[in-house]
């Protein structure tokens, strides 16, 4: 998740390593802060891979800065990363926000529209939290208004989503139903 983050933002702009992780925080820090323990050494690991370059800048005041930019190779893997995500970030809320964050980037409406009928079937598959054998358990199952309220959030967010899914393919589809190339 961390990954893709840092090949979608770098993808935008270049960024100084602490810009990058203020950014990858606002955007995942809500799940897990990210620590520079977590940042840096993958940097590192994508500098070796050949997806971004490192430059040392002058400081405003006195320690120098890494410039990180991506390269053809970090935005071939950003491509292919959205327009092929694995399983857990189509599955996983907080992956799937991640890859949203981003997949303006794909700038393929067929490629998109992909990606989102994958989410699509995920949320329209018969699911829930808890199960009573072989039986999905619901909100009025409970007498627990807690376990209620998660049951009720979660239908309120996946209806919401679903409507937003829909909407958007029929954008993408464009006014003839076909998927603009």
């Amino acid at each position: 998740m961390i990954e893709l983050a840092v090949l979608g933002f770098l993808y935008e702009q270049p960024l100084h390593g602490y810009d990058l992780r203020k950014r990858v925080a606002a955007l995942t820090g809500h799940v897990r802060p990210i620590a520079d323990g977590t940042l840096y050494p993958l940097i590192k690991r994508m500098e070796a891979a050949g997806q971004l370059t490192r430059e040392v800048q002058r400081g405003q005041i006195a320690a120098p800065r890494h410039m990180l930019t991506l390269t053809e190779v970090g935005r071939a893997e950003l491509l292919r990363r959205l327009r092929q995500p694995d399983d857990l970030f189509i599955t996983d809320e907080n992956r799937w926000f991640t890859l949203l964050a981003f997949l303006r980037h794909l700038d393929d409406p067929v490629a998109q529209s992909a990606v989102l009928n994958r989410r699509l079937a995920f949320l329209t598959q018969p699911a829930s939290f808890l199960w009573d054998g072989d039986r999905p358990l619901r909100a009025a199952d409970f007498d627990d208004p807690f376990r209620q309220g998660m049951f009720t959030i979660a239908t309120a967010t996946t209806r919401t989503e679903l409507a937003w899914l829909r909407t958007t393919l029929a954008t993408l589809a464009g006014p003839t139903g076909e998927q603009r190339p």
